[in-house]
């Protein structure tokens, strides 16, 4: 019987030891693939402007301002922006201080890229800029996707636009099947201040939570801008990615309404 016990014992102890193992190497590959952006920028993208002055792959090495811009593989016209330095995401305190770049800002500055991989206007109504929250994303380097907007919510957007005020507030259809808090600000407001700065301002408890939210950037067809924000609610199926407001094939520039004059 002792021997018994003995052996189930060396048994249980191999398995424990294998799950361990394999438990260990699958965080590592988990890691390491989540580290794919943040490979490309500190060793490829940067390292080639400031010696050959050449950015490749990335689009764009912007030092002075601190960001990167990527052409995605997913999408036609899909860019991303990201720092040059190591900022994980949303969640980083380093997005509250006021000497860290304005990203958005410089995403929605960017998103001429769009037109220019085209080769034909782009209406700034087709356009939209997202970031994705922790559990909604698969990469650890921040990055703002500058991509086409969803027809179908460039269509709820407009028939509320008038809704929607200058302060946090919930917008009054749900987005993609979520809720989302929402205002306008302008060009002017957004280029002044950080969006991230702003939302963990004036949204109550954000600051200590910006992980759990995901954030987004629209034009509204007054020319003002509509920012919009979701937060992670796991038991309800929402990881908080505003990505899913966007639409990487680009379907809206054949839209009827976009083709209007």
């Amino acid at each position: 019987m002792v021997r018994h016990r003995k052996k189930y014992l060396g048994l249980f102890l191999v398995v424990l030891v294998v799950a361990g193992a394999a438990g260990g190497w699958y965080w590592h590959e988990r890691e390491w693939k989540a580290g794919a952006l943040w490979r490309i920028v500190s060793e490829k993208c940067v390292p080639g402007e400031q010696k050959n002055h050449n950015p490749a792959p990335c689009k764009e090495v912007n030092l002075q301002q601190g960001y990167v811009l990527l052409k995605d593989l997913n999408g036609p016209l899909q860019f991303l922006l990201m720092p040059v330095e190591r900022i994980t995401g949303i969640e980083s305190p380093e997005l509250l201080s006021p000497t860290t770049p304005n990203f958005f800002w410089d995403a929605w500055h960017e998103r001429g890229v769009m037109a220019e991989k085209r080769g034909a206007p782009i209406p700034d109504t087709a356009i939209s800029l997202a970031i994705n929250s922790p559990t909604g994303r698969t990469q650890n380097q921040l990055h703002i996707h500058i991509s086409c907007l969803r027809n179908d919510i460039r269509q709820a957007i407009d028939k509320f636009q008038y809704a929607v005020g200058a302060q946090w507030q919930p917008f009054p259809d749900n987005l993609a099947g979520e809720e989302w808090l929402a205002r306008t600000l302008t060009p002017e407001e957004l280029q002044n201040q950080s969006l991230f700065i702003n939302f963990a301002q004036q949204v109550g408890g954000a600051a200590k939570q910006m992980g759990h939210f995901s954030l987004a950037l629209v034009a509204l067809k007054s020319g003002k801008l509509l920012a919009l924000a979701t937060e992670r609610d796991l038991l309800h199926g929402n990881p908080a990615s505003a990505e899913v407001l966007q639409d990487h094939t680009c379907a809206i520039l054949t839209a009827p309404e976009t083709q209007k004059p």
